[in-house]
């Protein structure tokens, strides 16, 4: 980044790791740095500590692969959740917006999206979790919760295809998710109905 005329190193090195972050611009990295500068240093203190308990703290659960602080993520580990009905989602995030719509169920998180062109293909997402999981019997109904994308949609028909062998109901949900939509960027309303609303998947061809 291109550093302006007199501005302190201290707070160009800020600026430039800001401007690092996805959806970040420099103008906006300044903003923020030139607030942070701002603020009462027992406030940006708070911010440090914050940050570093973010990385020591928060990591991911064993089961599903959302967030979580222990082993288990709190959705994992709540007895009252309907474990046998797994909603299949790409990622965390996607978990903290699905709860907005006050979904009983359990999750899986892939951790992406199949996209050949990226060079993502089934080994380089948290199928073979899935696998096991499905293995144990406990799950009875899967949920394709994947995004409304061209890869969206082809990572939904090869999660269809690949239990197809299963007895296990598969379902996608509700068009009230707008087409190429992101499930970060719906609101609680539509993230409810497309639950409730979800359409029982063709059987699909196993994959051999």
């Amino acid at each position: 980044m291109h550093h302006l005329a007199g501005m302190p190193e201290p707070l160009a090195r800020l600026v430039e790791q800001l401007s690092a972050y996805q959806g970040v611009g420099p103008k906006t990295a300044m903003r923020l740095a030139l607030n942070m500068l701002e603020q009462q240093e027992s406030e940006v203190q708070s911010l440090a500590a914050s940050l570093q308990e973010l990385h020591q703290q928060v990591h991911f659960c064993q089961r599903c692969g959302g967030f979580a602080t222990d082993v288990h993520c709190n959705v994992c580990d709540n007895v009252k959740r309907q474990q046998a009905v797994v909603c299949i989602v790409e990622q965390p995030v996607d978990v903290l917006m699905l709860e907005r719509g006050h979904f009983q169920g359990s999750y899986h998180v892939l951790h992406g999206r199949l996209s050949p062109v990226d060079g993502v293909g089934p080994e380089e997402l948290r199928f073979k979790a899935l696998d096991k999981r499905i293995a144990v019997g406990d799950i009875k109904e899967l949920i394709l919760a994947t995004s409304a994308t061209v890869d969206g949609e082809a990572t939904a028909h090869f999660i269809a295809r690949r239990y197809a062998h299963h007895e296990l109901q598969v379902s996608r949900i509700a068009r009230g998710v707008p087409e190429g939509g992101e499930l970060e960027y719906l609101d609680e309303y539509t993230l409810s109905r497309a639950l409730e609303q979800r359409v029982m998947w063709e059987r699909a061809s196993p994959i051999v």
